[in-house]
């Protein structure tokens, strides 16, 4: 199974303002994009998983968390599987490559956040290769205070 993978950014400020960059992405293998704005910091969407389909995962604006696990079994999943967990902001820019053969989730961190995901499949290649779980099967929303 491919691992996940972090592209690290940076930004750039000078007497003109800032720019942002991940010059270590390409987009080869992006066959589509979309977006995802909740209403509200909290709320979680989770878990939807593809067999063939990985997603590469970046911040437009705001915070999120963002979740994935590997899928050993499609029908019943292991419980305690680990979950790798990482907060994305477009403060700081990167992207989060998850393969196929994992189940993702984010939860927005701040009421602006908007998600965007690049998807290495068509809308006709992704039909019938998704599976879905409950938002709370693995439960990694909770925020610890330090």
């Amino acid at each position: 199974m491919e691992e996940i993978k972090i592209f690290e950014g940076g930004l750039s400020v000078d007497d003109r303002g800032t720019v942002t960059f991940v010059n270590g992405f390409t987009f080869a293998g992006v066959k589509r994009f979309y977006s995802i704005r909740n209403h509200r910091k909290g709320f979680v969407r989770a878990w939807h998983a593809h067999r063939k389909e990985g997603k590469y995962v970046a911040m437009f604006a705001g915070s999120a968390l963002i979740g994935a696990v590997p899928i050993d079994n499609w029908d019943h999943p292991a419980k305690d599987a680990k979950v790798f967990r990482v907060v994305l902001s477009s403060a700081k820019p990167s992207i989060v490559y998850i393969p196929p053969g994992y189940a993702n989730g984010a939860m927005s961190l701040s009421d602006d956040a908007i998600i965007v995901y690049f998807s290495t499949a068509s809308m006709e290649e992704t039909k019938g290769d998704d599976v879905r779980y409950d938002a709370r099967y693995w439960d990694i929303w909770n925020i610890e205070e330090r």
